[in-house]
């Protein structure tokens, strides 16, 4: 089974902050996390230094790629910097 993640670490959420299913709307400097199982990518954040992961709402995410799951995880950075997570992750990502 192939498989990689990628994390990136205090990345500061714009206005609106990241949606997430099991603790709603977060916000201020976060870690985001992919994880691509070889046919899906599942994106998690938590609080920078925080020991709590919560689940971007639209997530998991299929992705049948390394090279797209590490795009993918790229794009959701940007999104959260942007302030763009607010309502989750974009229907656009999904397709």
């Amino acid at each position: 089974m192939d498989w990689a993640s990628w994390t990136t670490v205090n990345v500061f959420a714009g206005r609106g902050g990241v949606r997430t299913e099991e603790a709603g709307s977060i916000t201020g400097d976060l870690t985001v996390h992919t994880t691509w199982t070889g046919a899906e990518a599942r994106v998690s954040v938590q609080y920078s230094g925080s020991s709590d992961w919560f689940t971007l709402t639209g997530s998991p995410l299929s992705c049948t790629s390394e090279r797209d799951s590490r795009d993918l995880h790229d794009v959701v950075v940007e999104l959260v910097r942007a302030g763009k997570a607010a309502e989750g992750l974009p229907p656009i990502l999904a397709a």
